[in-house]
């Protein structure tokens, strides 16, 4: 049986619904009428043939059987859209339409007028997932648990700890996707090869109005071979998929009965199997590592539609074209489940505490080397410290047993001190310090994402 997934909670317009045929040709529609404005303000065109395209280029407004006809008859996407709306321009108006641009033109700077859109809804669920983990990380900051590496008990950390590595990870990734901006939204206007000979000498003004008209940044040169800013931001895009995946496959680690420590949000009445009654699976966090799988496949695809051969090749632009509509629509799936995943997760602090004690208080083991070291030398007391661990692990006695017939320890310790050298929560460092601190950082920064003005 094919499990269904879980239901999301889903605060932002979808991001999918940006990228569907309707809205891909509403924004062709809105960069026509830049065009036509940037060029009736240097007098190339009419002002009113302008004035008639921006009234017309509504997608509502033209036949879209004859769109799909057409389509069907030329295989170009754009051209029927262009025939379109110059039929249904009154006067001589529609003659103006597409003035000396190229598609790509056209078609490239759509889909990232489209793509800064979903960028903006990204930084909105950004902000509501950071909010969620500076929750999470305050509530959570001294609830002491094994800190593993390799897999194996290391040293008692705290699970405010692991979120506020979290977001300190996430808060770069914000920070990249900013400081990207510029370079990513960009208008291309460069005419058929990209050389504005069909704009002449008032090619670099004219580009500059149309960008400027669309809130974008010109392309200083506006070849249809450059692709490395799409290439750029879908690869940021994978690396935040990589976070978001490092954190489902934590709480889907820490979700399972031999950890006990979290569990995801399951909703009342949610089933996790046809054939076993008590499954609680968790749906989510699996949800989140698959679709990001996804997302980074998508990476090289972006690399390898950089390498355009000569002037222009369809051949990248398709795939670039699909690189980014998959990447975003699986970049918001992520951020919508990421954020119902932490804001609803539990935390069970005793099964935290009870596994840290798994050891008999190996875990203490760094502790008692460097006390002992302070007297001993670092290495003879490492040595100590070893034998009794690796003796613990493998016979019947406890560590603290060997630990007390060290004559080693013994000389220099008294039973009260080992005891105190074997409490966790004397050891857990900046933990607690750290989550709180990133918190406060997080919440921060996700009151200023929520401030920011919407995309045009």
């Amino acid at each position: 049986m094919q499990e269904q997934p879980t239901a999301l909670r889903v605060p932002d317009p979808r991001v999918r619904d940006l990228f569907t045929e309707t809205a891909r040709w509403q924004s062709w529609l809105d960069v026509e009428v830049a065009l036509a404005h940037a060029e009736a303000e240097l007098g190339m065109i009419p002002q009113a043939a302008a004035e008639e395209i921006e009234r017309k280029a509504r997608v509502e407004l033209l036949d879209r059987d004859r769109i799909v006809e057409s389509l069907r008859v030329t295989g170009h996407g754009l051209v029927p859209v262009i025939w379109e709306l110059d039929r249904i321009c009154e006067g001589d108006a529609g003659g103006y339409v597409h003035w000396g641009a190229t598609t790509q033109n056209i078609t490239q700077t759509g889909q990232l007028m489209q793509v800064r859109r979903a960028h903006r809804i990204f930084l909105g669920q950004l902000s509501g997932v950071l909010e969620a983990m500076a929750d999470l990380a305050e509530r959570t900051a001294d609830d002491l648990l094994p800190g593993r590496t390799h897999g194996q008990h290391a040293l008692p950390a705290t699970f405010g700890f692991k979120v506020a590595g979290w977001i300190d990870e996430l808060s770069r990734h914000v920070e990249r996707m900013r400081t990207a901006e510029p370079r990513m939204f960009v208008a291309m206007l460069g005419g058929g090869a990209g050389t504005m000979a069909s704009f002449g000498d008032q090619a670099f003004e004219l580009q500059a109005l149309y960008a400027k008209r669309l809130g974008m940044r010109p392309m200083p040169v506006p070849s249809r071979t450059i692709a490395d800013h799409q290439a750029e931001y879908i690869t940021l895009l994978g690396m935040l998929a990589a976070t978001c995946s490092k954190v489902g496959f934590e709480v889907y680690t820490l979700m399972k009965q031999e950890f006990g420590e979290v569990e995801e949000p399951i909703s009342e009445g949610t089933v996790g199997s046809s054939t076993m009654p008590q499954k609680r699976n968790p749906k989510l966090s699996q949800d989140i590592m698959a679709a990001a799988a996804q997302l980074r496949s998508i990476v090289p695809l972006a690399l390898e539609a950089m390498q355009t051969e000569h002037e222009a090749d369809r051949t990248t632009s398709v795939m670039m074209g699909r690189a980014i509509s998959d990447a975003t629509g699986l970049t918001g799936d992520i951020l919508a489940r990421l954020d119902q995943l932490i804001a609803g997760l539990s935390v069970f602090p005793e099964r935290m505490r009870r596994n840290l004690d798994l050891s008999g208080g190996m875990i203490m083991s760094e502790a008692l080397m460097l006390e002992l070291g302070a007297t001993i030398g670092r290495q003879r007391a490492h040595d100590v410290v070893y034998d009794a661990a690796q003796e613990a692990a493998t016979g019947e006695k406890t560590f603290r047993e060997l630990l007390l017939e060290s004559h080693e320890l013994r000389d220099r310790l008294s039973p009260e001190q080992i005891d105190e050298l074997l409490d966790p929560a004397r050891y857990a460092g900046q933990c607690s310090a750290m989550a709180r601190e990133q918190a406060a950082l997080g919440r921060a920064l996700a009151a200023e994402l929520r401030a920011l003005p919407e995309a045009p």
